[in-house]
């Protein structure tokens, strides 16, 4: 063995072994911190809603809300010593069920906002191959936005990386175990297991998750050999596996919301196939759209692929929705008026701003929906919670449309 082998296998050797103990001491550096925030028995639980932001979310007034309390009627709110009632979403969710019951008409289908029995699940894929364009805080802000206003929600944390699954309260190196992720419905051998049986409440009442983690890159290893073997087992080819799993819990839903890997393999794929609306994250500044346009490519190539061998697909919308915006940086500004220029009403109205309120709020593995106004600076709180509801009204418009609603 000449010098030179010798000297590139221990270098080989030293670099595994450095970035082994980096990994080790990173992981537990970041499990000493998420103890420190969320000690292991404690769980994440939602905040409670002040009257005005439950009256807000139901859709009446504070005024109707405060004679329902007087009167009995309905669930009844916490009282703070200063005489403010507070409302847990499943309050909320109560009270939304209850004025459905007693409201005669159109309007008694609005507070109840699910969707009616010829009204298709809608699937909501969030995705783009290029990281840090936005995906999973707007997944996770999509997600919990359509729950706080009535409807009945899956997220799945389709990354194996899991940080939709971290946002929302499990933690992917502690918290999920061996075929506890959407692998385990989607798998081609014996240790298949049906979706409903991984699927986990939320701390948001009507939010549940599929959560994520580095298993789920054993679709993108076993997934060729599945393609190559004369049966593969289950039967069902691989773009259509995830559909084929939500199928079976298609009824207790009224929109899936899925956070696609960064990379366009088998799992985002079959992920776009399930999928019956597309969004496509993108931080306007030209790198990040010369991927996105090669992002595109790709897509169109494979989705002929698949369109050729018997896949179905049907999407209502295709939207870019803007992220991380800066309306002060001139060219942001023209990289935005570009995308306008080209795709016209595809582009959403609505961009998602950057702010610090959304960062500020990250740092504790929290969103801006929970975070709550009092925590951060009133109006940065306000500006970027301005910005997430115009986009997700937004993006929830589109859903109501595509189910034949005003």
């Amino acid at each position: 063995m000449s010098l030179a082998t010798r000297l590139d296998r221990t270098f080989l050797a030293s670099v595994d072994e450095t970035i082994g103990a980096q990994a080790e001491l990173l992981s537990s550096q970041l499990q000493a911190m998420s103890e420190a925030l969320f000690p292991p028995s404690s769980q994440k639980v939602l905040r409670r809603f002040t009257s005005g932001e439950a009256a807000k979310l139901v859709g009446v007034s504070d005024s109707t809300l405060r004679k329902m309390t007087l009167a009995g009627e309905g669930p009844q709110p916490q009282t703070t010593s200063n005489g403010r009632r507070l409302y847990t979403l499943s309050d909320i969710n109560a009270i939304r069920r209850y004025l459905a019951q007693s409201t005669r008409g159109r309007d008694a289908l609005e507070f109840v906002p699910h969707r009616r029995p010829h009204e298709h699940l809608q699937v909501l894929a969030i995705t783009n191959f290029k990281g840090g364009s936005g995906k999973t805080t707007t997944s996770a802000h999509l997600a919990q936005y359509l729950a706080l206003h009535g409807y009945r929600v899956l997220a799945i944390d389709l990354d194996p990386q899991a940080s939709l699954s971290a946002l929302l309260g499990v933690l992917p190196e502690v918290d999920v175990g061996a075929n506890q992720t959407l692998y385990a419905a989607i798998r081609y051998d014996d240790d298949k297991r049906p979706l409903a049986e991984v699927i986990r409440p939320t701390y948001f009442d009507g939010l549940d998750l599929v959560p994520g983690n580095l298993e789920l890159m054993e679709f993108e290893h076993t997934t060729p050999r599945a393609l190559t073997s004369a049966n593969s087992a289950g039967g069902t080819i691989f773009f259509a596996r995830v559909a084929a799993a939500l199928d079976e819990v298609a009824e207790r839903y009224d929109v899936v919301v899925i956070d696609c890997p960064p990379q366009l393999g088998f799992l985002t794929l079959s992920g776009l196939c399930a999928s019956t609306s597309m969004v496509v994250t993108v931080h306007p500044q030209m790198l990040d759209v010369s991927s996105m346009s090669q992002f595109l490519l790709m897509t169109r190539d494979l989705l002929g692929v698949v369109k050729d061998a018997g896949g179905d697909l049907k999407f209502d919308f295709i939207r870019y929705l803007l992220t991380r915006f800066e309306p002060q940086d001139a060219p942001q500004t023209k990289v935005a008026a570009l995308l306008r220029n080209l795709f016209d009403d595809h582009v959403m109205t609505n961009p998602m701003v950057k702010s610090a309120a959304v960062s500020d709020a990250g740092l504790t593995k929290q969103t801006l929906y929970e975070i709550g106004r009092e925590n951060l600076t009133r109006s940065t709180y306000d500006r970027a919670m301005e910005s997430l509801d115009a986009v997700n009204a937004e993006i929830e418009a589109l859903v109501r449309q595509a189910w034949g609603r005003r």
